[in-house]
């Protein structure tokens, strides 16, 4: 198991939630790595200068919505899963939960299944944009983290499944990011640009979990050497020998 890496030179790209934030700063950089298509995906799309940036309009809790995009993309090389849904909650409302699993695991799921083909064609990439909440709960929005460790679950299990079919699957295990969905949250954040330099970085290089800021990077080595990881290691092996 281990991602060859992929640089966006000349490649097809769809990102969701686009509208702001890291997904914005992540059509801008992969326009900036030489990107030949982005499709920008949200609910709300917003208009983009560049001849290059196909506007999508996508509810990722939405099968028709997702069924409209498989019909506007033509060719994907990489699916960046950046929308996502962070309510500061206590877990008293199972319907708040539910929630957050429709957008943050039900919705990523949907979308990899849908594009699966067009991606095993191009022998492409998929890049599910998580949370170190996934790894250690954040107790004010235990909702958000919840479906981050549910998406890391998913993550790491397709990664297995799609190796034999040459897709890569990378994992951004971020820190707070200075955004929306994190305004209220009195913790030191990176910027969404850097952010983004650092997840398409990552991508090159073929880093299977990308920790692209400052309170995240320095578990990467420890979780790279670590018993988790090789853990997964093992149990991919399963897949290859069944």
């Amino acid at each position: 198991m281990g991602n060859t890496g992929t640089n966006l030179e000349g490649k097809s790209v769809l990102i969701t939630g686009t509208n702001r934030g890291l997904g914005r700063a992540l059509v801008e950089e992969a326009l900036a790595r030489g990107a030949s298509r982005v499709y920008a995906a949200a609910r709300r799309p917003i208009a983009y200068d560049d001849p290059r940036v196909t506007p999508v309009t996508l509810d990722v809790t939405s099968a028709e919505d997702i069924k409209r995009a498989v019909e506007i993309v033509d060719s994907l090389d990489v699916l960046v899963n950046s929308a996502g849904l962070a309510l500061y909650d206590d877990l008293s409302d199972r319907a708040t939960l539910e929630q957050h699993l429709d957008v943050n695991l039900f919705g990523p799921h949907a979308l990899i299944q849908a594009f699966q083909p067009r991606l095993v064609d191009a022998r492409g990439a998929i890049v599910n944009v998580l949370s170190v909440s996934g790894l250690a709960a954040v107790p004010l929005i235990p909702s958000y983290s919840v479906s981050k460790a549910a998406a890391l679950g998913l993550s790491q299990s397709l990664r297995a499944l799609l190796a034999p079919k040459a897709v890569d699957v990378h994992v951004v295990l971020a820190g707070p990011i200075d955004t929306d969905m994190s305004r209220d949250l009195q913790v030191p954040k990176a910027s969404p640009e850097s952010v983004a330099q650092a997840i398409f970085d990552g991508v090159q290089r073929g880093e299977e979990e990308i920790f692209p800021d400052p309170l995240s990077q320095p578990l990467a080595d420890v979780w790279r050497a670590g018993p988790v990881k090789e853990m997964e290691r093992q149990n991919a092996m399963l897949v290859a020998s069944a």
